[in-house]
């Protein structure tokens, strides 16, 4: 934990590798203190093959990033800017970054080996 999971407009796959821009933001986070544990953050892609947005270019991405409760207003705020900043580095073509920030439930479970 935390997972962050960009959606992001078909076009950004010729902009920009992927996987790169998985690294990305994986290195932005694992850097930043509220992450100390690298192998507790995921990081993916979801590609949306059709889309509707006022920006020139019609391009986007948008990272939701998800955390256990109990961060305070300014370290989530660090955070999601640390993820646009990622963003911004490695898709600066893009026409719209967005970030969003989501408290996981309490009881959110998962299974790790």
């Amino acid at each position: 934990m935390p997972h962050v999971i960009i959606e992001h407009s078909a076009d950004v796959a010729q902009e920009v590798d992927l996987a790169a821009l998985c690294d990305a933001v994986f290195d932005a986070l694992t850097a930043h203190p509220e992450v100390p544990d690298p192998a507790a953050l995921k990081v993916r892609t979801i590609a949306c093959a059709a889309h509707r947005g006022g920006t020139t270019p019609d391009s986007f991405a948008h990272a939701t990033l998800l955390l256990l409760p109990g961060r305070d207003a300014e370290t989530k705020a660090d955070m999601t800017q640390t993820i646009l900043d990622a963003l911004a580095a490695i898709l600066p073509r893009t026409g719209s970054l967005s970030v969003n920030l989501a408290d996981l439930d309490p009881a959110y479970v998962k299974r790790a080996l």
